[in-house]
């Protein structure tokens, strides 16, 4: 088997170098890291990372904990899943997902956590290890999120260029912090055009959007957009919509939020709100690590910039973007 002095010498390098580019990374510049990496690739060398985890008196386990049901965000959660994931390969750390039956299963040192409902955070307050949460909230634990009021800042403002009449906001029903981000940048949007803001909110299921549409129709006129909180939700709207026989996007526009698969696979294409997912998750692992490393000490907040991708929901084709 290949040893640590071996990958010195392939890579040129002193021992105490390749030690500290595999414990502590983050002291070591990039072109040594590559150096390196590259040589433990070629001597298909492991570093031992139960020994790793004993001399530091760490387990080199993350644990995950989703605190909602997952068939309401997939495919959502896989991505934010690989982000996490290959950010925790990096530094020679493993991932356990963590369902409500198996919370007290295994040791760890620290926890991502999302899906945080307000009867949660008591729990969460109580935890002794360091923890990170994906997902806004206003209790001043450290964060990663989108910038959810940009985000349906930029869909209302792209319905307002598009010259919609009429537009209208599709929530999630739920009381929680990124959901009233998102409701504050469709309101914020509308009044500084001296628009009157029209809300609705179901449960994050395209049937209950597509069902109001169905139920609806009738008091939509043409040319009326709708601003959605998920593109869960969106599916449904743009469903009820044809339904209706009413087209889009010459009468009707519709656009979503997350940008995460379920926008590819509408029709038509959905404009959506894409939020960087995969580097969301990554920065999670990051700012735990961080805080592991630095014995449980605030990180903050990290909000991502969303980006509106533009199809043929809300424009015609041969002017959208892919």
């Amino acid at each position: 088997m290949p040893t640590l002095s071996d990958v010195a010498k392939k890579a040129n390098v002193s021992k105490m170098t390749v030690s500290r580019v595999i414990n502590h990374p983050e002291k070591v510049t990039d072109e040594l890291k590559e150096l390196v990496f590259k040589a433990m690739k070629e001597l298909n060398y492991k570093p031992n990372v139960a020994a790793k985890a004993l001399a530091n008196n760490r387990t080199q386990v993350i644990k995950f904990f989703i605190l909602e049901e997952i068939d309401t965000t997939e495919p959502y959660y896989m991505n934010l899943l690989m982000g996490i994931s290959k950010e925790l390969d990096k530094h020679q750390y493993s991932l356990q997902l963590v369902t409500e039956n198996s919370f007290d299963v295994g040791q760890s040192d620290g926890y991502i956590i999302t899906g945080m409902r307000d009867d949660d955070y008591e729990w969460i307050d109580g935890l002794e290890k360091p923890f990170v949460l994906f997902g806004e909230n206003r209790y001043g634990y450290d964060f990663v999120d989108t910038n959810n009021a940009n985000g349906t800042k930029l869909s209302t403002q792209h319905a307002i260029d598009n010259q919609f009449d009429q537009i209208v906001f599709i929530g999630m029903d739920v009381k929680e912090p990124f959901e009233y981000s998102r409701e504050a940048g469709y309101i914020n949007t509308m009044q500084k055009y001296q628009r009157v803001p029209e809300i609705y909110r179901f449960k994050n299921r395209s049937r209950y959007s597509y069902q109001f549409i169905v139920n609806e129709f009738h008091q939509f006129k043409k040319k009326t957009a709708f601003v959605c909180s998920s593109d869960r939700l969106a599916i449904g709207i743009q469903r009820g919509i044809l339904e209706m026989e009413g087209q889009i996007p010459e009468e009707f526009g519709v656009i979503g939020f997350d940008g995460v698969f379920l926008d590819q696979i509408a029709y038509p294409r959905l404009t959506t709100v894409k939020q960087h997912v995969i580097e969301m998750g990554a920065a999670c692992a990051k700012m735990l690590l961080n805080k592991i490393k630095q014995q449980g000490a605030p990180q903050g907040n990290q909000l991502f910039e969303p980006e509106l991708i533009i199809r043929s929901s809300t424009v015609r084709k041969e002017n959208s973007k892919k």
